[in-house]
């Protein structure tokens, strides 16, 4: 679900030569042998969350309000724009809606709902815990993302720390939260999944690429592959889109 593999050696002579891949790096086997047992794996993005990071650090608010990352909290996250992507820093609730599985169901989630509001090109919900995607909060007055090319399926690069992790819309939430998504995104970032208490309290980044779609929404190595073209372009500052 879009987490890097680690290589484990075989043997000594392996575990010197092919030192395990941090962030899931190329290995290029030196024998056969290593080939064969060690196939290569590829990371899942190339940009770094530094570059990433710094194309986001000043916001030109394009919501008309602000939101909250929990009810209660006080209302204070905008949601900022580019000319290619729109973004937000809050923090990271689990929603584990959609398709029930062993991790996201009614037991082990007080607030399950078995939908999401887009759905699998075979027509079911979404599964939390095998897609990584992200909730936007239900069109409103104070915002409305499909004003700004998003919909169902439109690529997200998520930050956490010094991991960046791509991702897709796939559900929405309440009209005045963000902040929110999948098992299987938090999972990917490192950050815990358990949808009664897990998530992360601040410091996610979550930025959604206007005008990209993956087809079908379910697609998740296409997500990876748009995402690192979108987010590659983003981050040299190179015209994309147009709104």
């Amino acid at each position: 679900m879009g987490s890097a593999a680690l290589l484990v050696p075989t043997s000594p002579s392996a575990a010197q030569t092919h030192p395990a891949a941090a962030g899931g790096d190329l290995v290029a086997p030196t024998t056969p042998s290593a080939a064969q047992t060690h196939p290569a794996v590829r990371r899942e993005t190339t940009v770094s969350a530094a570059e990433l990071l710094a194309k986001v650090r000043d916001c030109a608010p394009v919501s008309r309000g602000r939101y909250r990352s929990d009810n209660g909290a006080p209302a204070k996250i905008p949601v900022c724009g580019t000319r290619d992507a729109v973004f937000w820093k809050a923090d990271m609730d689990i929603d584990c809606d959609g398709r029930p599985g062993p991790r996201c169901n009614s037991r082990t989630d007080p607030y399950f709902a078995a939908s999401t509001a887009y759905a699998q090109s075979d027509g079911r919900p979404l599964s939390a815990e095998r897609l990584p995607f992200i909730v936007v909060p239900a069109p409103s007055v104070r915002w409305d993302y499909r004003d700004h090319g998003i919909g169902g399926g439109s690529v997200v690069a998520v930050v956490h720390r010094d991991r960046v992790r791509y991702a897709v819309v796939g559900d929405t939430g309440p009209q005045g939260i963000i902040g929110e998504a999948s098992y299987a995104t938090a999972k990917a970032l490192g950050i815990r999944a358990d949808p009664h208490g897990g998530g992360a309290p601040s410091g996610v980044t979550y930025i959604v690429f206007k005008n990209t779609k993956v087809s079908p929404i379910e697609d998740h190595a296409a997500a990876v592959t748009e995402g690192e073209r979108a987010a590659r372009r983003f981050a040299d500052g190179t015209p994309t889109n147009a709104e």
